[in-house]
């Protein structure tokens, strides 16, 4: 499980980035901690690439940063 710090705010911003989360190679599941004060998106899965996990996020519109 990896977990990042992200600027992600709602349940609109957790829609947007769905897409472009759910279609990265190795994720079996993610969520966004939105009580979080930094947001927490956890992804747990196989040969994740931190860097495609950010990427994807700059993709949507956000920004993450590992943690």
């Amino acid at each position: 499980m990896q977990s990042f710090k992200t600027n992600i705010k709602c349940n609109g911003c957790i829609q947007k980035v769905k897409p472009y989360l759910d279609n990265l190679k190795g994720i079996k599941a993610w969520d966004v901690d939105l009580s979080s004060h930094d947001r927490i998106l956890t992804v747990e899965g196989d040969g994740i690439e931190p860097d495609g996990v950010i990427s994807a996020l700059k993709q949507a519109g956000y920004q993450a940063e590992q943690i």
